[in-house]
């Protein structure tokens, strides 16, 4: 991959955060924590009630707005509504859990709620999390959402837009959405030209790194660094579980048209291949792959779609095996570097036996085929011989850089 990349998908299998992925109950259990302080005044009839009301009014800003405790609430209810309405969400229930404490109001106090929805005809199923929200006047009426951290959906946070191109929907809040609709138009076409399908894209923009944390669950820092994740919407391994880009502002914002273009592919693929549900699959060919599709028809010199392992390889010498998951860690110092390796591990393949068996490849792969036997089946080689091989074509681009 290129010293463009940037960004980092999450597999299971290697968690950049283990929240994201894991948890002592399964999908179709839970356990509600212990309140952390009775509330006297905590009505959970009531809340039901307003809950209720709230899903019902989800076609209906103003009323919506109405059962706000005041302007700020208020508003947000009816942007919450009209981000309903225009991603079309399907499945969207509010559920009242548990009480969690007081908030400073005599009336009111701080809930957890069981939400559901769906992206209509991109998601397969629904996305599941408890949210936290604060309730006012005996429960009648709904002071805040997310107030005390935790998860936080993007389209629960305030006023959003959103446009539709062929085979994606793309939400942003804050700045210039666009642009991004462009790119996403753009990775759908070119995953489906090599892989088919019609499965769609959903790409998630929050304003800033922290709105993307808190979309995540994730802690403060995890994904400073990185331009876009591909993620599960609510942080669980089931099948099936809806599966979205997620964008962080604060780095893509710099990349220049190629470079971004070349991330939202990158995840596309991820996002439209399943490749975050995939088990026993190595991340040199999750990410080589990924790669392989986001860069084939640029016409970039070698120098800045491997400069990075050209360099790696030049001081350290050639890599005495493929690239291991341990390497894929964002936190490591020559992250590009790995990326460009796997790419390149991809790129071997391709010049053994062409792109197409490339893709039945990755395919077999992801359906639960060992990767051993399959590299064996489509390429005729161990994985000894594909690492000479690889290790051959890296001193290859070595010789051509100098």
């Amino acid at each position: 991959m290129t010293h463009l990349r940037v960004s980092r998908r999450v597999v299971p299998s290697v968690l950049l955060l283990a929240a994201l992925v894991t948890g002592g109950c399964s999908p179709e259990e839970y356990v509600a924590p212990p309140p952390a302080e009775r509330a006297e005044v905590a009505d959970p009839a009531a809340a039901a009630r307003t809950l209720t009301a709230l899903q019902d009014a989800l076609d209906d800003p103003d009323a919506a707005a109405a059962l706000g405790a005041d302007d700020a609430s208020s508003s947000l209810l009816a942007a919450i509504a009209e981000n309903a309405t225009a991603l079309r969400l399907s499945d969207v229930t509010f559920g009242y859990v548990t009480e969690t404490g007081r908030t400073s109001d005599e009336d009111g106090w701080d809930g957890l709620v069981a939400m559901t929805w769906r992206f209509d005809g991109f998601d397969v199923a629904s996305a599941r999390a408890e949210i936290p929200v604060s309730f006012a006047d005996g429960g009648r009426r709904i002071a805040g959402i997310g107030s005390d951290g935790g998860r936080l959906p993007l389209w629960l946070t305030g006023p959003a837009a959103v446009r539709r191109v062929p085979g994606a929907v793309v939400m942003a809040t804050g700045g210039d959405v666009d642009r991004y609709a462009g790119w996403a138009r753009t990775a759908v076409a070119q995953t489906r030209e090599l892989l088919g399908g019609r499965a769609g894209l959903v790409v998630e923009i929050p304003d800033d790194t922290a709105a993307l944390h808190r979309a995540l669950d994730a802690d403060r820092g995890s994904y400073d660094a990185i331009a876009a994740v591909t993620a599960p919407v609510d942080g669980s391994s089931a099948v099936g579980s809806p599966v979205h880009v997620f964008v962080n502002r604060a780095v893509y914002d710099d990349l220049d048209p190629v470079a971004g273009q070349v991330v939202m592919t990158h995840e596309a693929v991820h996002a439209l291949t399943g490749a975050t549900a995939a088990r026993g699959v190595p991340l040199w060919l999750l990410e080589g792959f990924a790669d392989h599709v986001a860069l084939r028809g640029l016409d970039l010199p070698i120098s800045r779609t491997a400069g990075q392992v050209i360099e790696k390889v030049r001081r350290d010498g050639l890599p005495k095996a493929l690239p291991a998951d341990t390497e894929f860690d964002p936190s490591t110092s020559h992250l590009g570097s790995v990326y460009e390796a796997a790419w390149q591990v991809t790129e071997t393949l391709v010049e053994r036996r062409g792109e197409q068996a490339l893709v039945t490849f990755y395919r077999a792969v992801l359906d639960g085929t060992a990767w051993a036997s399959a590299l064996q089946r489509g390429f005729g080689w161990s994985e000894a011989d594909l690492t000479t091989a690889w290790r051959r074509q890296l001193g290859v681009l070595v010789d051509m850089s100098e």
